[in-house]
């Protein structure tokens, strides 16, 4: 049986890990000729504090944000990728990329990486690819960097 993955989600937010999650996006959607979304979601959550101060911090994170996603899209529109889409929103992304991007992007494959940007909102509030593997109604991959990867050398290769 041959399984073939159609809309992959893939999240990303500057980190390597996210790096290495991107490119192995875009590699399974050439190998699946599938439709490859991108999605950064700025966790409104940590700008509660500093948006009372400063509105311009939040409006810098979109502007990084979109400027990120313009790369990758056209990185992944360069390696052969048919069909890319970019998302861009504030929220909460623990809840949003499992839930609401997953079923928007009609997803059958999310990829993420194993940690992102920020070790203390990890241990704050959990970590975000636990929760996408935990909530997530379809596959879910979770990446390391290359540098963690090739600790295991005589690890087999499942190439999707």
């Amino acid at each position: 049986m041959t399984l073939k993955y159609s809309h992959i989600l893939v999240a990303v937010d500057g980190s390597k890990q996210a790096e290495w999650a991107f490119k192995k996006a875009v590699g399974i959607a050439l190998r699946n000729h599938a439709v490859l979304n991108l999605v950064n979601i700025i966790n409104n959550q940590s700008f509660g504090m500093i948006e009372a101060y400063d509105r311009n911090s939040v409006k810098k994170a979109k502007i990084i944000a979109r400027e990120i996603m313009k790369k990758y899209k056209a990185e992944a529109e360069k390696a052969g990728v048919e069909e890319v889409n970019t998302f861009v929103e504030y929220g909460v992304p623990k809840q949003m990329i499992p839930r609401e991007f997953a079923e928007r992007t009609s997803a059958d494959l999310i990829i993420c990486g194993a940690t992102g940007l920020t070790g203390a909102e990890r241990i704050i509030m959990g970590s975000i690819s636990q929760s996408i593997v935990r909530y997530a109604k379809c596959d879910v991959l979770v990446v390391r960097t290359e540098e963690e990867s090739q600790t295991d050398e005589s690890a087999p290769d499942f190439s999707i």
